[in-house]
This record gives structure tokens, sequence and C-alpha cells, in this order.
């Protein structure tokens, strides 16, 4: 399961949506977070999913490899869409049995909220998808540029939340390996007991604390050895260059914010 982890990957490409600039995307992303809550009612979710499969249908990025990467967070949405239906009572009752209730208001919270998970995981996923965490690091240090008059360590912050991007998916990877070699050994943290699980983990945990440890030392020894001192004097081998492709995108995303609080209930 861990393999199939997609947020923080990079996949080179020739789509609209890899041409732009990283400024836009990263734009277009923190503002679609906050257009998403702007969704309460059927015809706004619908239309929150449609934008969503037409933004990835864009990106050339393979619906079933997004879902695909839906695995290691599946237990979280379902958990969210199961909390929505047995604790909400409103609405019409519409199931019973024994001590479970499921109304008709829990239901639409919970296939609301579940589809206000998908889009987000989406379309965080699709930026990481089609830029490279150089092009992101660029974009978030120019977005924040504004901040280096208070004293914010702009570049270097921007650098920190591109490597911690860049390691989730090799994290990730890592864990799946020693996973694999903990059951060649008869490990086995999937069956038995809660408690009996948890022990398992531990040798788990262990070798991969080590091994990020070791690929940070690694990286730190890298980035010392190429003369790496700082933003400060540093120039840049890509220039970001924002053209009327990246103002459509953020136009069009403020028509649709506009469309989505005219159909709010």
């Amino acid at each position: 399961m861990m393999e199939k982890m997609i947020f923080g990957r990079y996949i080179p490409g020739n789509s609209f949506i890899h041409k732009l600039d990283p400024r836009s995307k990263l734009l277009f992303v923190f503002l679609f977070i906050a257009i998403v809550f702007i969704a309460n009612n059927a015809m706004t979710y619908v239309m929150l999913l449609a934008f969503t499969l037409v933004t990835v249908f864009v990106s050339r990025i393979r619906l079933y490899f997004l879902i695909n990467g839906l695995k290691p967070i599946l237990f979280l949405l379902i958990f969210t869409f199961l909390l929505h239906i047995f604790f909400t009572k409103e609405g019409e009752l519409l199931f019973k049995w024994q001590f479970i209730s499921v109304y008709e208001e829990g239901l639409k919270q919970g296939i609301f909220i579940s589809v206000r998970f998908l889009v987000l995981v989406f379309t965080t996923s699709i930026l990481t998808l089609t830029t490279s965490p150089i092009s992101i690091t660029d974009g978030m240090e120019m977005l924040l540029k504004p901040f280096k008059r208070f004293k914010l360590p702009v570049h270097e912050l921007a650098l920190m939340m591109s490597i911690s991007l860049r390691f989730i998916p090799t994290l990730m990877d890592e864990t799946d390996k020693i996973l694999k070699a903990q059951m060649a050994r008869g490990s086995d943290i999937s069956s038995g007991p809660v408690k009996e699980r948890i022990k398992a983990v531990v040798p788990l945990l262990i070798p991969l604390f080590v091994s990020a440890f070791k690929r940070a030392e690694d990286l730190a020894v890298a980035m010392e050895v190429r003369g790496y001192r700082g933003g400060e004097g540093r120039t840049r081998y890509r220039q970001l260059k924002w053209d009327w492709q990246d103002s459509f995108i953020l136009i069009l995303l403020g028509a649709f914010a506009l469309t989505l609080g005219l159909l709010r209930s």
C-alpha cells in the first residue's frame, strides 16, 4: 500500500498545467481550498467535483492513478463518512437497527464531507504531480518575498516546505521496504490483537527514524559540498515567467467561486 502514495511525487509532462508558472498553481490551490467551503448543497458539490475532474483531465494525469493514490488515506475517508452518518441526528430517519440509526442529514453530510475531502486531495496531488520540487520552492519563495521586510527567512522556509513535500513519498517507500523486510522475518502487523500489533510497529519505527536521519544528514552534506549558504546573493538558473495562461486560470477560478456563491443555499 505504501508504494501507492502519490502526494509529493512529480511526474514530468507537457500538459497545460505542467507549463503554468508555479506561483499561479500555488495561488490556485490556496484559493481553491478556501473556495471548497463555499459549497453547501448538492448542486454546488456536483460542480466542485466536476471542476476537479476537468482539472485532472487537463493535467493529463490518469484518474485511475489518482484514485489508486487514495489507498493510504482510504481509512480516514471512510472513518469521516461513518462519523457523520452515525452522529448526525437530524432530518428524516432512513434506517434503524438496534442502536444504529441513520438520518437523512447525516447521510447527506457524510457524502458532502467525503466529496470535499476528495477534491482537496486530488487538487493538492495535481500540484505536486505537475510541479517539480525546485519549482515549488522558487514559486513559494517569490510569493512570500514581501514578508522579507518583516525579517522572515523566506528562502529557508520555502526550501524547508519543499523538502518536506519531497520526503513524504521517499519515507513512505522506505517504510514499505522495512515493512516487507520485517514480514520476511516473520513479523506481521496486519493481524492479531491490537496490543501485539502495537508491539510489532516498534521494530518498524526504529529503522525508519534511523533511515530518515541518515537521509537528512546526506542531504545536509550534499548541500554544504555544493556551497549552499542560504538565499542571500543566490542566483537562479530557471527564471519564473508569469504568462496570460496564469492570469486566465485565476480569473476562471474567481468566476467559479462566484458561481458557487450564487448557487449556495
